[in-house]
């Protein structure tokens, strides 16, 4: 089984320190979740892909991704599933691998605050010398029933 080997030096350093101490009984709480999503590919200047805006249903009983996933259009790792999932404190991070010899691989890391949170997913194309970082950005705008099934 393939694993992500993706590392994230460059996104912990965007995404700045973590929340304070003394949060971690308020990380991340219920909700409908409104989320800028923006794909970067390395080296290109301006890749011409806008951020744009979605809706997700975070479920915070502190199992899985918490309904955190690739969420960009253009991102092969949309309908993936994850593993290795790790809770460390108020960082979030797992792999995502699709099935298939020349499937997509990518590693998720997000640090999570009550009612917001940051994160980042880097891509490896299957089959293809080509990577890219989906940067996401969220807050707690309501109930889950604002949001609309993910197909």
């Amino acid at each position: 089984m393939r694993t992500a080997a993706l590392t994230f030096a460059p996104a912990a350093v965007m995404l700045g320190a973590g929340p304070a101490a003394g949060t971690e009984g308020l990380l991340l709480q219920d909700g409908a979740y409104e989320v800028s999503v923006r794909l970067e590919l390395p080296h290109v200047e301006d890749t011409g892909v806008a951020a744009r805006l979605g809706r997700i249903c975070v479920k915070a009983d502190g199992a899985g991704t918490r309904g955190l996933a690739a969420l960009g259009d253009g991102n092969p790792l949309r309908s993936c599933p994850a593993s290795n999932v790790r809770h460390d404190g108020a960082i979030l991070t797992f792999d995502i691998v699709c099935p298939g010899g020349d499937g997509a691989v990518g590693a998720a890391r997000y640090i999570v605050w009550a009612e917001r949170f940051e994160g980042s997913i880097a891509v490896k194309m299957g089959g293809k010398n080509m990577t890219m970082l989906e940067r996401q950005s969220g807050r707690r705008i309501g109930g889950c029933e604002s949001v609309p099934p993910r197909s």
